[in-house]
């Protein structure tokens, strides 16, 4: 389904989204420890990070919906309750379920209704593939249903920045492509996007960079092929049948030696030394392939490990601030 860019673009913006020296705790919970963030107008940027990194407690803060104890939120040359309240801004979040007993259009079109420049309930409808259910209560929807109608919500009120916090959650693996054809082509009218997921190929897939937060700051900021770069390990993958893994692990070059049935995975700090190291001792070895880090390694690699984490999660103090209606 193709959006209709025309429609969806309201116009140059003024600056993009800053944010400065942003720190927030709760009692002895440290959430968020001095996050700067810039963002221009158009991209699209995934925010990722371990439970408990700060990610969400940032996004309430982008939003307006939680004060800083310090630092600076601007949207687009406003602050961030005055460019909500302007209607620059669609957030579907994690929390807040629809109002009930109402069919998913009339929900819509009351959204629409609120909003000084909405687009058409109608294109919405079409664009976030739920016409077939408008006429559905909103009680009666499944989980993958209930996710698009969050989108359109937020959608409908023609934002210049839509903020999604883990959107494609209770989505099947076809609704989950479906929304992200969607969202590209919402990005390609040059809405803003800052989507938060845990879903590390929709990152890479879909962002034109990453923000990698731990322990409440942000540790990377870049592309995609930069954040993988900076693990700085290659994987060299090969068939070879009863090998002698403590024999691969001595190879130069080599860090570590896993068997996958009939092949090996290496993982290595110098895979041009363990490759020659490779077939000089192993001529038998065919299918052979090298990789560089992916996402998930550069993940792990960067993040540590997020059970050291004391206490509640970020999410669990910030529930309280979600009101329970998508805008």
């Amino acid at each position: 389904m193709t959006v209709n860019t025309a429609a969806l673009t309201r116009g140059p913006t003024t600056g993009g989204i800053s944010l400065a020296g942003l720190t927030k705790s709760f009692g002895d919970v440290h959430a968020v420890r001095g996050v700067d963030i810039e963002i221009a107008p158009g991209e699209t940027v995934a925010l990722l990070g371990p439970n408990g990194a700060g990610k969400s407690t940032t996004i309430d803060m982008m939003l307006g919906l939680l004060p800083p104890d310090s630092g600076s939120v601007t949207l687009f040359g406003r602050s961030a309750r005055d460019a909500v309240a302007a209607g620059t801004v669609g957030a579907m979040l994690q929390s807040g379920g629809l109002i009930a007993f109402l069919t998913v259009r009339e929900l819509i079109t009351m959204m629409a209704s609120l909003y000084p420049n909405p687009l058409p309930v109608a294109e919405v409808l079409a664009v976030t593939g739920i016409t077939e259910i408008a006429g559905q209560r909103t009680d009666k929807l499944s989980g993958g249903q209930t996710q698009r109608v969050r989108a359109a919500l937020a959608l409908v009120t023609n934002p210049e920045l839509l903020v999604l916090d883990e959107p494609t959650v209770a989505m099947d693996v076809e609704g989950r492509h479906q929304f992200w054809t969607f969202m590209r082509n919402v990005a390609s009218s040059g809405k803003t996007v800052v989507f938060a997921t845990h879903y590390l190929e929709e990152a890479d897939s879909y962002a034109d960079r990453i923000i990698l937060m731990a322990r409440g700051r942000v540790v990377a900021d870049g592309p995609t092929t930069e954040i993988k770069a900076t693990v700085g390990l290659k994987t060299i993958r090969a068939t070879l049948p009863q090998a002698d893994l403590p024999a691969l692990r001595a190879l130069p070059g080599v860090s570590l030696a896993e068997s996958r049935g009939e092949a090996i995975v290496l993982t290595c700090s110098d895979s041009d030394q363990a490759i020659r190291a490779l077939l000089s001792n192993y001529a038998q070895a065919r299918d052979v392939e090298i990789s560089g880090a992916g996402l998930e390694e550069a993940f792990l690699a960067l993040t540590g490990d997020p059970a050291a984490h004391p206490g509640q999660t970020e999410r669990d103090h910030t529930e309280h601030a979600h009101t329970g209606v998508d805008q």
